[in-house]
Order: structure tokens, then C-alpha cells, then sequence
């Protein structure tokens, strides 16, 4: 098959569209013929290399993943070749309580074909395009749950989304506005933040330009005179977590599911208790967060944010693109291997 590979981690010059046998079939699993993957910011993880997470060399990445089922592993019962499908990228072992994740600790879908356990396929209704569904498990799954079922957003409450022109973030942005919630989003152009207004952001602000903290206290006043936002999203970490706790409300909270910019940033625990703040970590999605999100998308009332759509053998400037921060929503990958 076609894929894009690398095997050693490194910097972007270590990645190549190649050809390379396909992963064997085994009992229980499934292979896939990608129609569609998009990429996260986790695949330039991948591609680095991740301290305690094993990944495969040579490697491919790339965790999510909508295509047609090509081919039955032994014992699998309920799907047919040519049933549309979406993965979910993760498995659980039970028994071991290991985790294992295509484009992480298994090759990943940046390729023609990828294989998953049946237990990971979910049913691709013909209503919803490859494109849209290949975006929906990493970045809007971690984001509903980081907003709906940790988060707990809802009408009335003001959000504030650092990075919030990417997959995540514009995820985060849509999912706040649908729930009633008036989103303050920052990006790092000013053409980010007008696209981020057309998506409902009632205020943007280029990060770039502004001081986040200053412009917090500027609109909406001091800690003790009610400033502050209800909500504070920031997965990138890095040097935004310290000056991120000072636009806090009283008794607000601070939502994380990652930390793009760096895990072990520096912070200021008088803010936190000073503002009696809540922290809450969001780890991932669980299926059913995915089921609700393809529920949205079936009915219209979320329509992801696509930026691009690349084939498969531009995938090494498209990896580029994203790891240069140089898109908007989503970057897709699409490849037609037969079925």
C-alpha cells in the first residue's frame, strides 16, 4: 500500500510517501480502506517520538480514519466489505489494561489502508461525508467531552478559547455557541479572528497583539469586582497556563485536554485559590460522545470545520502545513484504494 512513513523520529525530513506492505490481518480485526483522515496536532507527537510511549518503526501516523471496510479478519461477524465506516482510534484491552491507538502506538491511517479491532468500527451513515466523519473522533470527541460532559457549558456562561483556530478550538467554539454560551476566542492573526466571528465567536482577540490578562481585565474588570470569564480552554499550555488562571472569574473554571505548546509550563497557585478556581482535565472522548456528534452532523446542526483537502501523496506538505500552524479547522487527507 501507499502510505506516508518514517522510520526514525525526527524533524519533518524524516517522513516519506512510500510503499510498504500492509499490516497483517488478524482475528478479530477489520481492514480499512481510508476514504479520509484528518490530522491532529498529535501526529507531529507521533513523528517526534513521545517520552513512555512506544511507537512502531517504521511508523505511520495519523488517528483518524473514515472509510470503506476491504477485507474480514477471522471470526468477524456483522460487517460486510463495502460498509461504510468510522474508527475509533482507540482500543482498551480489559484484561491488560493496555491502550493501544492508531497512529500512536499502531500504524495510523496517513496510508490506503489501516487495521482496527471490530469493536473499534462505528456505522458511517450514507448522509454523512468521509471528510466530515474523519474529523470528528480526536478533535470534536475530545472536545465534547471537554465542554459538555466535563466542562458542563452552558447558556449564560462566557468562554474564552485559547487556540482556538484549530481542530480542537474550533470545535470547542462551535459546541459553546450551540449550548447558549458567548465564546471569546483567540488566535494568532487577525484574518483567524475574523473567520472565528463568522463561526459565532462574539469576541476575538489576536494574541499576538494583546496581552490575554490585560485584555480580560480591561473588558470585563477586576477578580474582585466580578471580572473574569466563567470558563477559561487552554490545551496548549506552554507559556499561556500562567497568564490563562488570570482572566478566571470567581469560582470559574479552567478546561484542559492537552498541551500542544509544552505539559510542564510554569503557574501561579495564588490565582487559583485566590479565585477559588475549579481545574478540570478531559482525557480523550468515549463512544458515546462520538455517537452524539455524528448524531449533530446527520441533522445539521454541526457542520465541521474543514480547512483542506489533500490526497494522500501530498500528505508530507500537509503534515507541514499543520505543524507550522498554517490552517484553519482541519486539514484532511483523502486516498481511494480499491475495496
Amino acid at each position: 500500500m501507499k502510505a506516508i512513513v518514517f522510520d526514525e523520529h525526527g524533524d519533518i525530513d524524516v517522513l516519506s510517501y512510500r510503499d510498504i506492505a500492509a499490516p497483517e490481518l488478524r482475528a478479530g480485526e477489520v481492514r480499512i480502506a481510508v476514504r479520509a483522515c484528518s490530522l491532529n496536532y498529535h501526529d507531529v507527537f507521533t513523528r517526534r517520538g513521545m517520552p513512555g510511549i512506544k511507537v512502531p518503526l517504521p511508523g505511520i501516523p495519523g488517528c483518524d480514519a473514515a472509510g470503506q471496510v476491504a477485507e474480514l479478519g477471522p471470526g468477524v461477524k456483522g460487517w460486510s466489505v463495502g460498509d461504510r465506516v468510522l474508527a475509533d482510534p482507540v482500543h482498551i484491552d480489559r484484561e491488560t489494561g493496555k491502550i493501544f491507538m492508531i497512529g500512536d502506538t499502531l500504524w495510523g491511517a496517513y496510508a490506503q489502508y489501516v487495521t482496527v479491532r471490530a469493536s473499534q468500527l462505528i456505522a458511517l451513515p450514507d448522509d454523512v461525508s468521509y471528510a466530515d466523519a474523519s474529523c470528528l473522533p480526536v478533535a470534536y470527541g475530545t472536545a465534547h467531552r471537554m465542554m459538555v460532559t466535563r466542562g458542563r457549558v452552558g447558556p449564560g456562561d462566557t468562554v474564552l478559547i485559547l487556540g482556538a483556530s484549530g481542530g480542537v478550538g474550533t470545535a470547542a467554539l462551535l459546541i459553546s455557541v450551540m449550548r447558549g454560551a458567548s465564546v471569546i476566542a483567540a488566535a494568532g492573526t487577525d484574518d483567524k479572528c475574523r473567520r472565528l466571528a463568522e463561526l459565532g465567536a462574539a469576541e476575538t482577540v489576536n494574541y499576538t497583539d494583546v496581552d490575554i490578562a490585560r485584555y480580560c481585565r480591561e473588558r470585563t474588570g477586576g477578580l474582585f469586582g466580578g471580572g473574569g470569564y466563567d470558563v477559561v480552554v487552554n490545551f496548549t499550555g506552554g507559556d499561556t497556563w500562567a497568564r490563562s488562571l488570570r482572566c478566571v472569574r470567581q469560582g470559574g473554571r479552567v478546561l484542559t485536554c492537552g498541551a500542544t505548546a509544552g505539559y510542564n509550563p510554569p503557574t501561579d497557585l495564588r490565582y487559583i485559590w485566590t479565585a477559588e478556581m475549579d481545574i478540570r482535565g478531559s482525557n480523550g472522548w468515549q463512544r458515546s460522545d462520538l455517537d452524539e456528534l455524528l448524531g449533530m452532523v446527520r441533522s445539521g446542526a454541526l457542520v465541521p470545520v474543514i480547512d483542506s483537502q489533500v490526497p494522500l501523496a501530498d500528505g508530507v506538505e500537509a503534515h507541514r502545513a499543520l505543524e507550522e500552524r498554517r490552517f484553519f479547522g482541519k486539514i484532511v487527507l483523502t486516498a481511494d484504494a480499491p475495496v
